[in-house]
């Protein structure tokens, strides 16, 4: 039987750097000061106003591809997942085949908001496991939220940004490396608390819906605050009894960034060192389904994963969604 083995990877992120004092002048007070001491987010990337989450897309796929020495045509199938997509129809992943030139490759787009990017993971390991035509899958998580973002809304606009992280999935046979387990679960009581709630047939774009802010995101209510430590946590374990190893003997965990301080408390369930989950948002803001991969790249950059390290990879996003991975490197 084939596995699916992390091949490469690669990112891009938009050249606009927003500093926080941009916000201290937008909002007319200092925000700052909390954005540093409380999320540990000095900076964020945004796109251009002529530039769309594709762009993003097509850069890190192909940084993935040169990273992996591959060719666009090796690739078998493009996953895009987004919940800032290019057009509501067609599929962003459809674009970027094309722009691309991954002639070959069968597509679609995946939405489950910020936990969508470990979902395709899944998704496309689940091609390579059950089927031999699947040799190289490529997985992109890509946000472009900076353009659904309500500029007088101080909960929404300090903390979102934008990114797109590639990876490419490798078949490899009788391998004891790669995918090792994985869990979704989602929470649907709460698909009303955040989100972009005009655009579909819900709610279509209309002037009325424009004028109101409808087609921005919302925080519409508060999430529990625990929520997000209680569950990665109980992922990280579920992982752990599947493959039998303990959550310390676990060398990476790799978790959605939106808050430094859910990493921090969900390492301390664990009883895991903290330095085991590598952050970015501290120059990158909250990147949604882009996140998990850009942490991946960082710490393989630096050289910080080494082969036959135990890799977990836990999202969550709006709806709510969560997804978890494990992998051996």
């Amino acid at each position: 039987m084939q596995n699916a083995v992390l091949h490469s990877i690669g990112i891009s992120v938009p050249e606009r750097i927003v500093p926080n004092t941009y916000f201290d002048q937008l909002l007319g007070e200092p925000v700052s000061q909390w954005l540093e001491e409380n999320v540990h987010i000095y900076e964020r990337r945004w796109l251009e106003d002529h530039q769309s989450v594709s762009d993003l897309v097509v850069e890190a796929a192909r940084k993935a591809l040169d990273n992996g020495g591959l060719k666009p045509e090796d690739i078998d199938l493009l996953i895009v997942a987004t919940d800032t997509p290019e057009y509501i129809s067609p599929s962003t992943a459809s674009k970027v085949q094309h722009l691309t030139g991954m002639k070959n490759a069968g597509t679609f787009d995946l939405n489950t908001a910020c936990a969508g990017f470990v979902t395709a993971l899944n998704t496309g390991t689940n091609f390579i496991r059950a089927d031999e035509n699947y040799q190289h899958v490529m997985v992109v998580g890509a946000y472009g939220m900076s353009k659904y973002l309500n500029m007088q809304d101080k909960k929404t606009v300090t903390l979102f940004a934008d990114a797109a992280g590639a990876v490419i999935l490798k078949a490899e046979k009788n391998s004891q490396r790669g995918y090792l387990a994985s869990e979704l679960i989602t929470q649907g009581q709460y698909y009303d608390y955040m989100g972009i709630y005009a655009g579909g047939t819900f709610c279509p774009t209309t002037d009325k819906a424009i004028k109101e802010k409808e087609n921005l995101l919302q925080f519409v209510k508060k999430f529990p605050k625990e929520l997000n430590p209680q569950i990665w946590s109980a992922m990280a374990k579920t992982l752990s009894e599947r493959i039998g190893v303990k959550p310390s003997e676990v060398d990476h965990y790799f978790m959605t960034q939106i808050n430094i301080n859910s990493i921090w408390e969900t390492m301390d369930l664990l009883g895991v060192d903290r330095k085991k989950a590598p952050t970015v948002m501290h120059h990158y803001g909250y990147t949604g389904s882009a996140c998990i991969p850009l942490a991946l790249n960082e710490a393989w950059e630096n050289g910080n994963l080494k082969p036959g390290d135990i890799l977990y990879l836990i999202g969550s996003g709006g709806g709510l969604s969560f997804a978890s991975a494990a992998f051996r490197f």
